[in-house]
């Protein structure tokens, strides 16, 4: 009983709101995964392109040519990763806000669903 009046008091002093629409959901997902997507991707060519100058300057050592493809291997997944996840993040954006389903899409507005 105490614990609802207070509880109920609580309520009572906090400012009402508005509620959280679905294209602010979308914007917040897009806006989020093109800025992680950014990122990732930069970070991936930087990666490659460090195997490449570790490969050009590598010359005749074995070890560094080895390592210098390790690090391209590595690159190279990681990029397919992050597009992978991009693709299913945006696959998903697109489920949440129902324009996945849409056949004919023009300026936004679905006009063959």
């Amino acid at each position: 009983m105490l614990f609802t009046q207070i509880f109920s008091t609580i309520l009572a002093q906090l400012p009402s709101g508005r509620p959280i629409t679905l294209p602010e959901i979308d914007y917040l997902i897009q806006t989020v995964a093109t800025y992680v997507m950014f990122i990732s991707v930069s970070l991936a060519v930087i990666f490659i392109v460090r195997a490449g100058i570790t490969w050009m300057s590598a010359g005749a050592n074995s070890e560094r040519i080895d390592d210098a493809k390790a690090q391209l291997k590595s690159g190279i997944i990681g990029a397919l990763i992050v597009l992978g996840v991009g693709v299913i993040i945006n696959t998903l954006a697109a489920i949440v806000t129902r324009s996945f389903f849409c056949q004919l899409d023009i300026f936004g507005i679905c006009i063959i669903p």
